[in-house]
C-alpha cells in the first residue's frame, strides 16, 4: 500500500526540506500533496494553501516549528491520518500528546532519511 503523504510546510525554494521531501516522495512514487504559505509547485505537485480539504491521507510530514503548529492542531486531527513525522526541528510534545490521545502514531524522525533507508 502506497501511503499518501501531506507534507505541511512545503516551500518552493529548493534549499528548504518541505521542497526537497515533496520532490523524494514524488521520485520514490508515494502519492504526495502539499500545502504551504505559498501557492506554487514543485516537480509538478501543486502547493495548496493551508487548511485545504485531502482525503485518504496516510501520513502528515511536519515542516513547521512547534510555535506555529497550534493553529494546525484541529486541521491535522480532520485529516484523520494514521502517523505524524515530527521532523528535526518540529518536535512537540504538546501535539505529539494531542495526536497520540487521538490514536495516531508519532514518529520522530527525517521524513527524507526514512525514505532513502526504505523504512517509510
Amino acid at each position: 500500500m502506497k501511503k499518501k503523504t501531506l507534507v505541511l510546510g512545503a516551500s518552493t525554494n529548493p534549499e528548504r526540506f518541505g521542497y526537497m521531501a515533496v520532490r523524494k516522495l514524488k521520485y520514490s512514487n508515494v502519492p504526495v500533496v502539499a500545502v504551504g504559505l505559498r501557492e506554487g509547485e514543485i516537480s509538478g505537485v501543486r502547493i495548496e494553501k493551508p487548511f485545504s480539504k485531502f482525503e485518504e491521507i496516510h501520513t502528515v510530514t511536519l515542516y513547521i516549528g512547534p510555535k506555529n503548529q497550534p493553529a494546525y492542531y484541529d486541521y491535522v486531527l480532520s485529516l484523520k491520518p494514521r502517523r505524524v513525522i515530527f521532523n528535526p526541528g518540529t518536535e512537540s510534545s504538546e501535539f505529539a500528546a494531542i495526536l497520540t490521545e487521538a490514536g495516531i502514531e508519532v514518529v520522530y524522525g527525517c521524513t527524507l532519511i526514512m525514505i532513502s533507508n526504505n523504512l517509510y
